[in-house]
């Protein structure tokens, strides 16, 4: 996975994430699946719904167990 400066991150644009105040990035697939696997860890129920829902309509060829 690439890294994310904090500069790089703070010039990422609000869709580009896919949690509450600007939580899981989601700029590129890599991020995305890495947002996917942090929320199933530590997110409540609603938080995981809202996280998948975010990563399947910017990278619709993303699912589970790929």
């Amino acid at each position: 996975m690439a890294r994310l400066s904090s500069a790089d991150r703070r010039a990422l644009p609000a869709k580009d994430f896919a949690g509450p105040d600007r939580s899981y990035p989601i700029n590129d697939a890599n991020h995305a699946r890495n947002a996917l696997s942090r929320v199933s860890q530590f997110g409540t129920e609603a938080l995981k719904r809202k996280v998948r829902e975010k990563v399947y309509r910017k990278f619709p060829d993303i699912r589970q167990g790929e």
